[in-house]
């Protein structure tokens, strides 16, 4: 687990060690700029430059004042350096005007313009965490020049006119090759658009005190790592009734492939049994396709209810009055847990008889996991879908606050949320996964989870994560272009 931090965040934790800690803001710029000079020192070895020429645009606050410091420590190396004031020094931060003062003892060339048309590298010191406004006047000429002068780009923190909580772009921002952040990932580097123009992400430490973080945990998180690691421990004396059983409702007439699809899927990621109630026009097919399975039809629902563990409804079902039925009925007659994808959020969002009754159910204490992609998630909302686009994170919360369920918001960076929990982000996976059955498979794959014993927060988090993994894994070996649904599952 990584956390992901905003500008405010950030901002407390610096505050924290060094007011509460005792180590001075000194020591936590000298080793910013020790990082990005590190950073810079391997760009040279890797290409074998013997001696670069480096332009560091800086401004006025403290990400400037770690580019004067940067300034300062490849001068002493020898590196022919050159500093690009931008911003009145006369508002600089404390921290600027104590190391401009230091740089004061060493010869550097200084301008208000750049020199050359080309540099080896180009660091961008110039905002840092906290822009909150468009990029305008002399930054914006800034910013434009930087990026028409040819180098490597290395970004000091957050590329310059990138919101760091949002990832927003406020009107033009730099595009890296690379960035530097310090202590901790700043969440706007991973949202997109602003991901775009981070280029490579290195995580650098400069000394956050642990305690800092303990003392106020960040509100957001994502999944790193080995995901077969995370993946439910498996008894070796164990039974498919011991690895859980899923009851998927799925399928309407003609639509067999979302039933198959989300079936399949909760097997592979380790489920025991799966058993499928479906059109009996879809039976035919489900059996060939996934003979594992058990297959049943709608009346079978009150024996099922008490076979299963976990239950996944949508999939495929329309939103006609048996769709409908058939979910009041898993809402009023069952307490199992309970994942609602497709066609079932289309039912949330148009009955509010639903809506009302996975409230009541949820407040209670019933796991509920909601799986929209951005459409569903605006129908859900009563808003447009560019509106949700723009806040997805405030407005996922509003939804779980309102319906008390898990909500997994499906999108190039997926959000899941749960009522007083730290939000996870999912950055695993990629646009090859933008194809129809995806979203099955993903809802396979959560009710798996849950049914080998996993909670409901924990599933969608690594259910989106291990999803996106395998999205990695196919576009690797036949491409983006070339994904299927199916491919995921294999």
């Amino acid at each position: 687990m990584e956390y992901l931090v905003t500008a405010e965040e950030m901002r407390y934790y610096d505050n924290y060690t060094i007011e509460k800690v005792g180590i001075p803001a000194e020591v936590l710029m000298e080793r910013a700029a020790l990082a990005a000079f590190r950073t810079i020192q391997q760009l040279f070895s890797e290409h074998n430059v013997l001696s670069g020429t480096v332009l560091i645009m800086a401004g006025v606050g403290n990400n400037g004042g770690d580019g004067l410091a940067l300034a300062r420590m490849l001068s002493e190396e020898g590196i022919e350096v050159e500093l690009w004031n931008v911003g009145d020094p006369v508002r600089a931060s404390a921290q600027w005007k104590l190391q401009n003062s230091i740089l004061g003892h060493y010869r550097i060339k200084r301008g208000s313009i750049p020199s050359r048309n080309e540099y080896t590298v180009m660091v961008d010191a110039l905002f840092g965490t906290g822009l909150s406004r468009e990029v305008c006047g002399r930054y914006l000429e800034a910013v434009e020049l930087f990026g028409r002068i040819k180098g490597y780009k290395l970004s000091l923190d957050v590329p310059s006119g990138v919101d760091s909580d949002t990832g927003k772009i406020w009107g033009s921002a730099v595009r890296a090759d690379e960035t530097v952040t310090f202590g901790l990932r700043k969440r706007g580097l991973y949202f997109y658009p602003g991901c775009e123009m981070a280029g490579k992400i290195t995580i650098a430490e400069i000394g956050i005190a642990s305690e800092a973080i303990e003392n106020r945990k960040p509100g957001m998180f994502q999944l790193d790592g080995d995901f077969k690691e995370m993946l439910p421990k498996r008894v070796p004396w164990g039974n498919k009734g011991t690895f859980g059983k899923v009851l998927l409702v799925a399928g309407r007439m003609n639509m067999a492939g979302a039933a198959i699809m989300a079936g399949k899927a909760a097997y592979r990621i380790g489920a025991g049994m799966v058993k499928v109630l479906t059109a009996s026009q879809n039976r035919e097919i489900l059996q060939i396709s996934v003979p594992e399975a058990l297959c049943g039809s709608w009346d079978d629902l009150q024996n099922s209810l008490e076979w299963a563990d976990v239950i996944a409804f949508g999939p495929g079902m329309g939103t006609g009055e048996e769709a409908k039925a058939l979910l009041m009925k898993l809402l009023l007659d069952s307490e199992l847990p309970l994942i609602i994808d497709a066609d079932g959020l289309n039912l949330i969002a148009k009955e509010e008889e639903i809506r009302m009754l996975i409230a009541e159910k949820g407040k209670k204490g019933r796991s509920i996991v909601l799986t929209p992609h951005m459409g569903e998630l605006a129908r859900l909302l009563g808003v447009e879908v560019t509106v949700v686009q723009q806040d997805v994170l405030n407005y996922g919360r509003k939804l779980t606050e309102e319906l008390h369920a898990v909500l997994v918001a499906k999108d190039a960076r997926t959000l899941i949320m749960k009522e007083d929990l730290p939000v996870c982000m999912n950055i695993s996976g990629n646009s090859g996964m933008a194809t129809a059955g995806s979203g099955d498979v993903l809802c396979g794959v959560i009710a798996g989870l849950m049914a080998q014993g996993m909670d409901d927060f924990h599933a969608a988090a690594l259910g989106a994560y291990y999803h996106g993994k395998a999205g990695e894994a196919v576009a690797a070996k036949i491409g983006e272009y070339a994904c299927m649904a199916g491919d995921l599952i294999r």
